[in-house]
């Protein structure tokens, strides 16, 4: 609660608020059964309900965070129209006079890896200019500002790069959504669904949270969401030509639970 997790250079996350964990989730999927007796473990009923798509026992959940982020980064976020949302207001409250500034790492990273001295050089200048620009538009923002025009509309003259905070309050299940599409464990920096790269430190802000709150059902996300993989009728099809299934080192259990997914004796 409330730790802050820095981001970028001048960006943060932090838990503001949450309610309920792993026992509420078991708590919501067994009062389906009344007073009838469920087998499975808590664990074990967490991994079914992810498993196979489950979801109302995870929104259950519900986190609040304040967010600190570049406008550009903060327009991608509230894509995801499962969250509610409290920002800043440009037209009550004055900016700030804090940007972001990528680093020259993140600039060349469409160029070559063997750069030479005069590309680095060129990036330099590219990155000076950058803070120029932003220095200059906030000079301007000032000024209309200073000559009595309304905040709303000064505030245009301002770049994307420009940071913003909110509050952001979203369900656990919807929180799993969010960090599957905006974060690849299996790549490198980039992204999924085009967003861009910088939320991926955001995500894995959340994830370091998430975690530490509801471990046992981020576990089974990561297994089965984060770190696994689906396949199309045409890829199961040729699995199976190509498999013995028996040979599989798995329980007797999971076999068969795998074979009754893919559709086979």
């Amino acid at each position: 609660m409330n730790k802050e997790y820095k981001i970028l250079d001048n960006g943060f996350l932090k838990l503001i608020d949450f309610m309920g964990d792993d026992k509420r989730i078991v708590k919501a999927a067994r009062i389906s059964y009344r007073e009838e007796s469920v087998k499975r473990k808590d664990e074990e009923l967490i991994d079914y309900l992810i498993r196979n798509g489950h979801t109302s026992p995870l929104e259950q959940v519900v986190f609040t965070f304040h967010v600190k982020a570049p406008i550009f980064v903060a327009r991608q976020w509230m894509r995801h129209r499962t969250a509610r949302i409290n920002e800043v207001s440009g037209c009550y409250s004055l900016a700030r006079e804090e940007f972001y500034v990528p680093l020259e790492e993140d600039l060349k990273c469409q160029t070559s890896s063997n750069s030479s001295e005069k590309e680095f050089k060129s990036l330099e200048k590219l990155s000076d200019k950058i803070k120029q620009h932003q220095k200059h538009s906030y000079e301007l923002y000032q000024d209309m500002i200073n000559s009595n025009i309304p905040k709303e509309l000064s505030r245009i003259v301002l770049p994307l790069s420009l940071y913003t905070e909110w509050y952001w309050q979203i369900d656990l299940n919807n929180l799993f959504h969010f960090i599957k599409l905006r974060l690849a464990l299996d790549s490198p920096k980039e992204i999924k669904e085009n967003s861009p790269k910088e939320m991926c430190e955001y995500a894995k802000a959340l994830i370091s949270i998430v975690r530490e709150i509801v471990p046992i059902a981020f576990n089974s996300f990561e297994n089965h969401f984060l770190r696994g993989k689906r396949f199309s009728r045409e890829e199961i099809i040729a699995i199976i030509n190509a498999l013995d299934l028996n040979k599989l080192s798995m329980d007797a259990e999971k076999l068969d639970l795998l074979k009754d997914k893919l559709g086979i004796d």
